[in-house]
């Protein structure tokens, strides 16, 4: 198994190089040269498997013996799961009106991210270890990515972490989990931008390929695979949960709706797909609304300014990983998705191309959501079944609740309701606050301002070099 760049411009790597790399050399993002196709029969044996067996299965085909032998592998994978509150990583949660949420939260951070970084953090310090090797790993984020990425590597004498969040734009409870931790190999930025005002120093450094080297950078964004790779895992668990029963012909089709940002999740979703897995995928989005109108009407453009939200880890204009599900849709066309990106980068404004376009709505459903949407969907769940729901899974909720029929549904919940003090009071509800969150506003806090008119690429690349010096 190989991995190739998007745009063709780069020679392929292997799993390892696909891991400590961010974005490939040519500006593109690593895929597998072809997808594993699953038959019918394995999708029978696989079934039964619990969420980390399914892990293991999907992780084995993607990462080959040479690199990480199987039993290495299950238990790296063990390892990164030890720390999860629940005793079979996630849970579903059958609810009323057919309303069934994967609970992806349990990890601990309280984020869906936390099930792909804990693997991926396992992984990095299985190779580092190897080589005695040292990496700087640079990671921007708009809420959850960052403390997960944190909790993976922290205290970790091989990694140092850089993180960028925008000041005052994450809840409370997710800039805490960021700025108390100290550890000498966490490094916490507040940035007085938004989500992607905070991209552009990271892509900067990503795209100085002598500075990338000479400090081993990576990063630990949806941008790297493997993170990618684990999530595939929430598909195949979300399907054998969901599906009433593998013995028809053809097999049912379970609708999976997917809170999207960034598009690292779907885009798992769109690979679990073209393995042969039938599901029916569902982007839903908030107001930032590009992925919505690329779906709907192939529109990937800008449209003015990054909204604030309710579901604020999804207040995301330039959804990177769309690039990728392209990339896949158009049977693996670099040249094309290359012009296109190009394009989209110099005038942030793209129209897909009309037989790309098609190969997408077919692929893809999409829905929208305002903040009365979301707030509505959160009252609901929690009037019909006392259950609270975060803001962003409140967005796949609305979505099901908007529909007329009762096929098999499944919607991805990606962190705990725990997280989002202002939304609950704002739908009127109480917030169940679990005791280590609420002890996060006593402790100590560190971090290094980013302000608006400072070089924040310049002030990165300082800082990475003066800890480089201690390795």
């Amino acid at each position: 198994m190989e991995y190739i760049s998007t745009r063709g411009g780069t020679r392929a790597v292997d799993f390892e190089g696909a891991l400590f790399s961010g974005y490939a050399p040519d500006g593109g993002l690593f895929m597998p040269q072809s997808i594993p196709s699953l038959d019918r029969e394995t999708l029978r044996c696989w079934s039964s498997l619990c969420y980390r067996g399914l892990v293991k299965e999907l992780c084995s085909l993607f990462i080959p013996t040479d690199l990480i032998p199987r039993n290495t592998l299950n238990d790296l994978i063990d390892r990164a799961f030890s720390r999860f509150r629940c005793k079979d990583v996630v849970h579903l949660s059958r609810l009323k009106d057919g309303l069934n949420v994967l609970e992806l939260w349990h990890g601990v951070t309280y984020a869906f991210k936390d099930l792909s970084l804990s693997c991926t953090g396992q992984f990095l310090q299985y190779f580092l270890e190897k080589k005695q090797k040292h990496v700087a790993i640079l990671v921007g984020t708009s809420g959850d990515t960052g403390s997960s990425a944190i909790e993976s590597v922290r205290g970790q004498k091989n990694m140092d972490i850089f993180v960028l969040l925008p000041k005052g734009l994450c809840t409370q409870i997710q800039e805490l989990q960021m700025t108390t931790v100290i550890e000498d190999n966490v490094h916490v930025f507040a940035a007085h931008g938004n989500s992607d005002e905070i991209d552009e120093p990271i892509k900067e450094l990503f795209a100085d390929d002598d500075f990338a080297r000479k400090y081993n950078l990576m990063s630990l964004n949806s941008v790297n695979w493997s993170r990618i790779m684990v999530q595939i895992a929430h598909y195949f668990y979300a399907y054998f949960q969901c599906a009433p029963s593998l013995d028809t012909t053809p097999l049912p089709v379970v609708e999976i709706v997917v809170p999207t940002g960034g598009g690292g999740n779907i885009t798992a979703g769109c690979i679990a797909q073209q393995m042969g897995l039938p599901i029916r995928l569902v982007a839903v989005v908030n107001s930032n609304d590009i992925i919505h109108r690329t779906v709907q009407h192939g529109d990937f453009s800008l449209a003015g300014s990054v909204k604030a939200t309710l579901a604020s880890a999804m207040d995301i204009q330039e959804p990177y990983n769309v690039e990728r599900i392209l990339w896949l849709l158009s049977g693996s066309d670099s040249r094309l998705i290359k012009a296109l990106m190009e394009q989209f980068s110099v005038s942030k404004s793209l129209k897909v191309p009309e037989d790309l376009h098609r190969k997408l709505s077919e692929t893809l459903r999409s829905c929208s959501a305002s903040d009365d949407d979301i707030v509505g969907a959160m009252r609901r769940c929690w009037e019909e079944n006392k259950y609270l729901l975060c803001p962003h899974s409140a967005v796949a909720a609305h979505y099901h609740y908007s529909q007329p029929d009762s096929i098999p549904r499944c919607c991805l919940a990606p962190a705990s309701a725990a997280k989002f003090k202002d939304a609950m009071l704002r739908a009127g509800l109480v917030p169940q606050i679990p005791p280590e969150i609420t002890a996060l506003t006593a402790m100590e806090t560190r971090s290094t301002p980013l302000e608006r008119g400072q070089d924040w690429a310049q002030v990165l690349r300082g800082q990475i070099g003066a800890v480089a010096q201690q390795w």
